[in-house]
């Protein structure tokens, strides 16, 4: 019997050559498969639902707005878009972003757009809406989020409004909803792209609802190929991106680049919020129209014409569009359609109006705990005072009791803790008072937060068409009003910043602890969201700074949420000491505007458009936002005062000489969302009896894949003694809302 030869060496599947002329096989067919790949996939096409007319006139301008898009396709086509959809809180700025790139698309062809959004739970809510609402399926709509854990308890509760009929409130789908569209995910690149269906249906769905972190991957070409399956979706789609002025000024030059690549690709682009600041829609003009300008080069028929983009501006007031062909026109035409709007938001009904509360003197040379006991004490009689004005409660008709819910904002969640047991210490802050009170962060486990964000969703829709509250016959807050006897009810969400974007909430009134205009601004969108009528008295109260100031003298206190900076150390190269403010006080930094304690009414006018008189950054609120916003978004000149830590600066993605879009340096150094803080693994596991769950820190054994599971819960979990929540007048409100 004849051994086996036993081999030696490494046995190869081919050879070099053979191995070369594969990938020179594959190499040609993905070239040649590349200019019909946008042609080839599928598209809304002929879609009813972005085409009926509004029957509601408040929504009239959605109407008038697609008409414009439609009148320009031809002209945006050839020149590219770049849109400003500026309509306010509660105008229908989702479904009038998806009309208008339906009408830019080409009706042969049909629409094909990736809807960016920088939040998980909004992006849900987008997707879900888009299905409801235009009667999209699976095949034609793809929602994307990060974090398996958020998409299931967000299925989770649907799942439970299913069961408990709740979902049937919404309106049934018209039969003419159906979409007809042509091709497929069998493009020969697609093949050899991936096996992957979720890579292949965020590149071939005509519509993508995901979190901009799917998407800002095409411009980070570092290692893995992960940038191929979203520059792909750029070069066959069009974009829209949600709420760009709430990120944090960190990720500006990701987002820019991400709007220079859709420009280098042949997108169109939408840029959808209420409160656009100028510098930031003309940064990412230039870097949009820089983009463009390659493409032309390289696609177009005359690649020798002068690069004129073709601009629109929408809200709810009036729309306009007009051919920039550098900054300086795009500058003027969004300068004059801002004036008009300012001048219309000025005219408008005034549903939330503010004034400003002052802080005691005493508390410089008060110890932390006991500024923050004083805090609550504030804090609680802001809102017994807000509370009492006629327009900021309800009357319930059946017992008379006057029912409020309100939102007491503070800028931090650290203190946050604190604040809230020093409430129930406080005691109410007159008789006959019952306030129930809910903290809300986002720190909370995801599980804690869901189901608060849940309870939150359902009692703050205030939508009515009869003009009655429906809050007072939300079944939870109905059987605590009739729990208690007192005539009054205060249900007041404690919460940090989490509470100003994301969700569809509806108040009676706030108290603020400030950070910023803008936070300001988006904060008061919570404010009657869901009532259209105007208000004659105050339902916002702003503390005219906030407790950083205190706890932190000598340091920014408009940081963190903020854009205030602390100086760095002597002979560091950066521009931080040009952002700080000579005082702290809002007194003095609103006194432009606001003159001592008279109200005013809170809308987007300071964050829209920037004072060409009397401007000065550290002495004005709003100023420094609107000069941190230039510097980051806009080139210096040779004259700036701004010379140093060039690297934060948006710009030089495109205009940097040496080309730096072409190398993945800056990646590196404006990094997206980058988060340095160390991250632990826990999970809630039962204890030696199973019969009680504690915390566990998960640690790598020494084997590859094994977790060892430390006990942690003694030294990580702090529970409140219940002694601190008994109060006869307060209700711990997140245990049952």
């Amino acid at each position: 019997m004849r051994l086996p030869v036993k081999r030696q060496g490494p046995i190869f599947n081919q050879t070099l050559d053979e191995h070369l002329l594969g990938v020179q096989a594959h190499a040609t067919l993905v070239a040649r498969s590349l200019p019909s790949l946008a042609q080839s996939l599928p598209a809304l096409k002929n879609h009813k639902p972005l085409k009926k007319r509004s029957a509601d006139t408040r929504f009239a301008w959605q109407d008038k707005s697609a008409d414009l898009a439609a009148s320009l396709r031809t002209q945006a086509a050839a020149q590219g878009a770049f849109i400003a959809n500026m309509a306010s809180t509660g105008c229908g700025k989702t479904l009038a972003n998806a009309r208008v790139m339906n009408a830019l698309a080409d009706p042969a062809t049909g629409m094909r757009c990736a809807f960016a959004i920088g939040l998980r739970t909004l992006t849900l809510q987008t997707g879900r809406s888009f299905q409801n609402d235009l009667g999209l399926n699976e095949e034609q709509l793809a929602i994307r989020v990060g974090g398996s854990a958020s998409r299931a308890l967000f299925e989770y509760w649907e799942q439970q409004a299913e069961a408990t009929g709740s979902a049937s409130r919404q309106e049934l789908l018209d039969e003419a909803g159906a979409v007809l569209f042509e091709g497929n995910d069998q493009h020969p690149l697609l093949q050899r792209l991936t096996d992957d269906a979720q890579v292949r249906r965020l590149i071939t769905a005509p519509l993508l609802v995901c979190t901009v972190d799917h998407l800002t991957p095409a411009t980070e070409s570092l290692r893995g190929g992960r940038q191929i399956a979203p520059m792909l979706r750029l070069l066959s789609s069009d974009l829209v991106l949600d709420e760009p002025d709430d990120f944090d000024m960190a990720d500006l030059p990701a987002l820019t680049r991400l709007v220079h690549w859709a420009g280098l690709l042949g997108s169109r682009v939408l840029l959808s919020s209420a409160t656009l600041p100028p510098a930031l829609v003309e940064g990412l003009f230039l870097a949009y129209r820089a983009g463009r300008t390659v493409y032309l080069q390289h696609r177009s028929e005359r690649p020798g014409e002068p690069v004129s983009i073709c601009c629109l501006w929408i809200d709810e007031f009036h729309q306009a569009a007009q051919d920039c062909a550098d900054g300086g026109a795009f500058r003027a035409a969004h300068a004059q359609y801002v004036q008009k709007r300012v001048a219309r938001l000025a005219q408008a009904e005034v549903r939330r109006r503010a004034r400003i509360a002052s802080l005691p003197d005493t508390w410089h040379g008060m110890k932390e705990a006991e500024r923050r006991q004083d805090f609550a004490r504030l804090v609680l009689e802001q809102a017994w005072q807000l509370h009492q004005q006629p327009h900021n409660h309800s009357t319930d008709t059946a017992t008379g009791k006057r029912v409020s819910l309100g939102l007491v904002r503070m800028a931090n969640i650290a203190p946050l803790y604190d604040v809230a047991l020093a409430i129930y210490q406080q005691g109410t802050p007159a008789p006959g008072v019952h306030i129930h009170l809910c903290a809300y962060h986002s720190q909370y486990p995801l599980l804690l937060r869901s189901a608060i964000e849940r309870q939150l969703d359902s009692l703050l829709n205030r939508r009515s068409k009869d003009g009655t509250d429906p809050a007072l016959q939300h079944p939870a807050l109905r059987a605590l009003i009739d729990a208690y006897p007192e005539p009054h009810h205060l249900f007041i969400v404690l919460g940090s910043p989490v509470t100003e974007v994301g969700r569809d909430h509806d108040y009676d009134w706030a108290v603020v602890e400030p950070s910023s205009m803008r936070s300001l601004i988006q904060l008061a969108g919570s404010v009657r969201r869901h009532r259209g009528w105007a208000v004659d008295g105050v339902n916002m109260v702003v503390l005219d700074s906030n407790l950083r100031h205190y706890e932190r003298p000598g340091k920014a206190a408009f940081c963190k949420p903020g854009f205030e900076m602390n100086p760095q150390p002597a002979g560091s190269s950066d521009a931080a000491q040009h952002f700080r403010f000579e005082a702290h006080d809002l007194h003095q930094l609103l006194a432009r505007t606001v003159k001592g304690d008279v109200p005013w009414a809170v809308d987007a006018q300071p964050r829209i458009s920037a004072a060409t008189a009397h401007y000065h950054p550290g002495r004005n609120w709003v100023d420094l936002e609107h000069e941190r916003m230039r510097d980051a978004m806009l080139q210096r000149s040779a004259a700036s005062k701004y010379t140093t830590a060039p690297i934060r600066a948006a710009s030089l993605h495109w205009v940097h000489p040496d080309h730096l879009w072409l190398t993945g340096l800056l990646p590196q150094y404006q990094r997206f969302r980058h988060d340095d803080i160390p991250r632990e693994d826990v999970a809630l596991l039962p204890d030696e009896d199973e019969e009680t769950l504690r915390l566990h820190r998960a640690e790598d054994g020494s084997r590859r894949g094994d977790k060892l599971y430390v006990p942690v819960h003694e030294s990580l979990c702090h529970e409140v003694p219940q002694a601190l929540l008994q109060s006869p007048a307060f209700h711990p409100g997140r245990k049952s809302i």
